[in-house]
């Protein structure tokens, strides 16, 4: 399996991102510097793609077949993109608060820790529709790691069109996210510019 084994401040850094996207809490004490190169179009709308990609810990193939489903879905190109990336499982689980970053969250997948609609699913990209409950299997719900995981995680503002109970280690997608939602800073238009050269 491909794995992006860049240091994440280092990546945060070169894009010109808040680790707190990440879950992450670190803050980088230094500054890129950059000689006042300007930056062209394409490396703006590079950056852009690498950003969606870094935070959602997505590689190029995967990143460009949602792409292309994005495109014959009804309705904008950009935020059929970023819906569809927000509705990934992996990420889901880090915005109810089952994880601290999405990395643990895609792991937490993984290990088979996740139920969905009352059937394990360990894969990470696997979309959730509305409706659908998402649960931590019983047998780990008593881990010490969920202990952990809720005392950082318990102030986290969990998104409208989520709903998540915390006795329980479990939630619901009430519905699927409007672009308005995600508030990930990334513009999906200079994706959709890089994509349709």
């Amino acid at each position: 399996m491909a794995v992006d084994r860049t240091p994440v401040l280092k990546r945060c850094r070169s894009l010109g991102l808040d680790p707190i996207y990440l879950g992450i809490d670190k803050k980088s004490n230094r500054t890129l510097n950059r000689a006042n190169r300007k930056m062209s179009e394409y490396g703006l709308q590079l950056r852009e793609k690498q950003k969606a990609k870094f935070i959602y810990g997505v590689l190029e193939k995967p990143f460009r077949n949602y792409f292309a489903k994005a495109e014959r879905m009804r309705g904008l190109t950009g935020p059929n993109l970023m819906v569809i990336l927000e509705t990934r499982l992996d990420n889901v689980v880090f915005r109810m608060g089952l994880a601290r970053t999405r990395k643990e969250a895609r792991q937490i997948v993984d290990h088979k820790h996740v139920l969905v609609n009352g059937k394990c699913v360990n894969i990470p990209s696997y979309l959730v529709k509305a409706g659908d409950t998402i649960e931590i299997k019983e047998k780990v719900k008593s881990a010490q790691r969920y202990k952990d995981i809720l005392e950082v995680t318990e102030g986290r503002l969990v998104p409208a069109w989520l709903e998540i109970n915390y006795e329980t280690l479990s939630g619901e997608v009430k519905e699927l996210p409007t672009r308005d939602q995600i508030d990930v800073p990334v513009n999906e238009t200079l994706i959709v510019e890089l994509y349709s050269k």
